[in-house]
């Protein structure tokens, strides 16, 4: 099998399950119970919290466990935007982020907020002058992923929370679920107040995630219950998520030291090859873009056709963002960058692991063009 859709989720690292299946059977206990065994559980949780603070290098007290990257979204937009509103009731993001940060400005925008959508270079970066002329006096938060999960245009985030040294009173919220692992983020030095992550993008278990919020912000919560997570995410805490994503994230930090050249490689090697096929069109920017996305479109060849057709060699590729790919509607994010609806509603995304090699490439590349030469002849 070759697995080409790590942006879509990754594979659970053994350590990782393993971490898992311990807590999960040993140490089951509820993390809000008097006894010993919640104790126990209390203290695995505050460990696993500490370890993933040190990763990102901030205080554990600016940890908080999340069921994901949706939740962690909505609660970090949602949140902020409730609880300050008495500052203001305007928004800003940009025109090509994930479904839940844009449900989440609609679902605003239907409180009464103001939402600024951001244009895009035909890169699909944003630019920080047009940040900086959206902000009013009433905005509120800004939010901006930091590497798109469609194409990997990787955003100017230290220079947009430079920006936002000026505007001491506006939140600033990055969804850096796709960045993780793969392109360094600087918390502190960025100014980021808010910050997205998913386990299973960096091969830890679906279902757990975190948000990083900034001591001294505060958001108002979405759940209601018994207070857990220091009153802002009610419900009991998943301690064994928590122990196998701290696991994960200092796996994956460790294998981008040892392999990031490596997957740099290896999407150069495919960018190359499919760039000299006839009629394709590579979406994702040469420059300033993540190591592991590479998106591209056969214009006129329905991309499903192409992914089944991989499928049936056992290499596992995608159409656009994974919550999207179902709808089979052109890529909001490539329209945005001015892309024609022929090349945004054919596009095709590859994304790699560290646990990808330049062989498993060559061998998608020989069934990639055996499919796009079968479909072209169908089609002429």
């Amino acid at each position: 099998m070759i697995y080409f859709d790590n942006s879509a989720t990754t594979k659970p690292y053994d350590e990782v399950l393993h971490s898992f299946m311990k807590v999960a059977s040993e140490y089951f206990g509820n993390p809000s119970s008097l006894h010993a065994l919640g104790g126990q559980a209390e203290k695995l949780l505050n460990q696993a919290r500490g370890q993933i603070a040190e990763l990102l290098d901030v205080q554990s007290s600016e940890i908080y466990f999340t069921s994901g990257g949706t939740e962690s979204n909505n609660l970090a937009i949602k949140g902020g935007a409730l609880f300050y509103k008495k500052r203001g009731r305007h928004l800003i993001t940009t025109s090509i982020e994930h479904p839940s940060v844009k449900a989440a400005m609609a679902q605003l925008e239907q409180e009464g907020f103001e939402v600024t959508y951001l244009p895009v270079s035909s890169d699909g970066k944003v630019s920080v002058e047009d940040v900086e002329k959206a902000i009013r006096k009433d905005t509120v938060l800004i939010s901006i992923i930091h590497v798109n999960n469609e194409v990997g245009t990787i955003q100017p985030i230290e220079e947009i929370g430079k920006l936002l040294g000026n505007y001491p009173k506006i939140l600033f919220h990055v969804d850096h679920v796709q960045g993780i692992g793969k392109v360094p983020l600087q918390l502190k030095s960025s100014r980021v107040d808010l910050c997205s992550f998913s386990a299973h993008k960096f091969h830890g278990l679906k279902g757990t995630g975190l948000l990083y919020m900034k001591n001294g912000i505060h958001l108002a919560p979405l759940f209601s219950g018994g207070n857990q997570e220091n009153k802002l995410r009610s419900g009991t805490e998943n301690v064994a998520g928590a122990v196998s994503m701290a696991k994960a994230l200092r796996m994956v930090l460790e294998r981008q030291n040892q392999y990031g050249e490596r997957i740099q490689e290896i999407k150069s090697i495919v960018r190359d090859e499919i760039g000299r096929l006839h009629n394709a069109v590579i979406n994702t920017p040469e420059h300033h873009s993540a190591p592991h996305i590479l998106n591209f479109s056969f214009p006129g060849v329905k991309p499903e056709v192409i992914v089944h057709a991989l499928g049936q060699q056992n290499i596992f590729v995608s159409t656009t963002s994974a919550c999207s790919s179902k709808t089979k509607k052109p890529s909001p994010t490539l329209l945005a960058m001015g892309k024609s609806p022929k090349i945004a509603e054919s596009s095709i995304r590859i994304s790699f692991s560290y646990d990808n090699h330049k062989s498993e490439a060559v061998k998608f590349l020989t069934c990639l063009k055996q499919a796009v030469n079968k479909v072209s002849e169908v089609i002429n």
